[in-house]
């Protein structure tokens, strides 16, 4: 082995660790997330760059939005995998404030061309002596 097949090695041997962490780093990463509030609606924006509506899973539970993003690769012919360097299973979660009263059953998921995902959820119509809220996967 020359020095410089040897170096090409390590060289290699370093990227697909560096590669493999970095990958396992944005996995368990949540994803960043926006809260925002109408007077009729919250709408969580979340940023889901190169997500496919295939790829996302969206429920509402115990007072929060549940994101979850199962990206795959595309495949590129000729090529094989070096490292892998982009999570693939992405997860977020954003909280409704404590006193949010919402209608989980009409709430609804848009995936933007721009890559964000945003979900509306609205607030329940409030009635005299109904104050609780159903948690219920969307």
């Amino acid at each position: 082995m020359t020095l410089r097949e040897l170096g090409r090695s390590v060289g290699n041997a370093v990227f697909q660790r560096v590669g493999r962490a970095a990958s396992k780093v944005q996995e368990t990463r949540p994803l960043p997330a926006d809260l925002l509030e109408s007077d009729d609606a919250y709408l969580v924006v979340f940023d889901a760059p190169g997500a496919t509506g295939s790829d996302v899973q969206v429920r509402f539970a115990d007072g929060a939005v549940l994101v979850r993003l199962d990206r795959f690769r595309e495949f590129h012919e000729g090529f094989g995998m070096v490292f892998p360097g982009r999570g693939m299973s992405l997860d977020g979660r954003v909280e409704l404030p404590p006193d949010a009263e919402v209608d989980a059953n009409a709430a609804s998921a848009t995936l933007t061309d721009s890559g964000t995902l945003e979900v509306r959820v609205p607030k329940q119509e409030r009635t005299t002596g109904d104050s609780q809220s159903e948690s219920v996967e969307t």
